[in-house]
């Protein structure tokens, strides 16, 4: 052993777990958009407005996240993660206070959290998903699932903020006063503690492993960059598992935020919760979101991406169809099977985050998981809206929560047929330190 190589070690793990806790700090700031139906309402008691009208906020903020965080990829290469994830916090912020002065005009609402603070959330959120696989090269899930833990953690957090601001403000300009400058602060000085892992260690040197599942049964496959190279964005974009695999995210990511744009009113509706019991719903389905960031990811380690997408569809299906049926005036029936699909709706994002790695290789995974994480700004249009739109028409959410199970058990189809990509595509040499 090297003289001082256990002081290294000690070392190593020290600042592994600091990136990891920064990583989670970050995310719980960025989580604080989940939170939005606790604003929904008096928002449109504000404006005087539809559902519809005021969730354009949420679903636009969706949609530029989604965006940002592709550009994010490619900006990523030239800034490193500590500045540009120093830079999404205080944007976040900086869009969050400015949302203050929207009272007299719901489009400034739109412009301001909808598309400054969006930016500055997907602009950061991909510093920690791209730097934390270097740090746990052995365990690419559970660095998949801690660098996205944060957003269903800042949920839990925020909702009961939120909630304690707007009755202590006096409504929710005087809260988005009081959050911008803090969110600002504490992602910033979060960010300022990432950093890339040693060279030896580094997501370049080690790729996450290709599950059993997803090697034909030949066990656990090495890393594409164990094999001499690992896929560019161009090379994906040529496979038809990569539209396999952004199906698959659009599908989970639609019903999932289709739950987090109105779950107060949902809770209200169906469950037959009172305004104090909706918003703990908030809070419970944000819990079991979470938690689905932190064990379907790891499930993935041993399971396969592609056999937990299966698993994650087959119990959504059944949790929305049954949400009418045994939900109906049973707040804890329909807390149980809400929670059910909001851990799928985060181990969606962690998983896809271990499956793209797996399939991909982590050379290009700033630029390919982003081109993923656009699926998630166009779901913002697709399941929220339905369920808006079923509200404002019929009265109700039971039509669109039939439709939803519908589509998620369609959807099987999709991670029954995935197989990992011709290994043909890949960058011929390995990554190496200054490319």
């Amino acid at each position: 052993m090297e003289p001082g190589g256990g002081g290294r070690s000690r070392a190593s793990i020290a600042n592994r777990w600091t990136v990891a806790a920064a990583a989670v700090v970050m995310q719980s700031g960025f989580g604080s958009l989940y939170a939005w139906s606790v604003f929904r309402q008096p928002l449109s008691a504000h404006y005087g407005t539809s559902i519809t009208a005021v969730n354009v906020t949420f679903f636009v903020a969706g949609l530029v996240f989604a965006i940002s965080t592709f550009g994010a990829g490619f900006l990523l290469r030239r800034v490193g993660p500590r500045a540009l994830g120093v830079a999404g916090g205080v944007l976040f912020g900086l869009g969050v206070f400015l949302s203050t002065f929207a009272g007299g005009s719901l489009p400034i609402l739109y412009a301001t959290y909808g598309l400054v603070a969006a930016v500055g959330g997907g602009i950061g959120l991909i510093a920690p998903v791209v730097v934390l696989p270097g740090w746990f090269p052995k365990r690419p899930g559970l660095a998949y699932g801690l660098a996205l833990v944060g957003f269903g953690l800042g949920t839990v957090i925020n909702v009961p903020l939120i909630s304690a601001l707007l009755s202590a403000t006096g409504g929710p300009f005087g809260t988005f006063a009081v959050l911008g400058p803090c969110y600002a602060v504490l992602i910033g000085g979060a960010a300022w503690f990432l950093k890339a892992p040693p060279e030896d260690r580094g997501p370049a040197r080690r790729g996450p492993r290709v599950a059993e599942a997803e090697t034909g049964g030949h066990g656990q496959g090495s890393s594409d960059e164990a094999k001499g190279g690992s896929y560019d964005l161009g090379g994906a974009l040529r496979t038809w598992q990569w539209y396999a695999i952004w199906a698959m995210f659009f599908l989970n990511t639609t019903v999932g935020l289709a739950v987090y744009s109105d779950a107060r009113a949902i809770a209200g509706s169906i469950g037959g919760a009172s305004a104090a019991a909706a918003s703990a719903f908030v809070v419970v389905v944000s819990l079991a979101d979470t938690a689905g960031r932190l064990v379907w990811p790891v499930l993935s380690d041993r399971l396969g991406g592609a056999g937990v997408f299966l698993a994650m569809f087959a119990l959504q299906a059944a949790a929305f169809t049954l949400i009418p049926l045994l939900g109906a005036g049973s707040f804890v029936g329909f807390c149980v099977l809400a929670s059910a699909v909001m851990s799928c709706y985060g181990g969606g994002y962690a998983t896809m985050s271990a499956l793209t790695g797996a399939y991909y290789g982590t050379r290009d995974i700033g630029t390919i998981y982003g081109s993923i994480v656009l699926a998630s700004g166009v779901a913002g249009f697709g399941a929220p809206v339905l369920l808006a739109r079923s509200a404002d028409v019929t009265g109700s959410y039971a039509p669109a929560l039939y439709a939803m199970g519908g589509m998620m058990l369609v959807g099987c189809a999709i991670p029954l047929a995935l197989r990992p990509p011709d290994p043909s595509r890949r960058i011929a040499k390995p990554f190496t330190k200054g490319s």
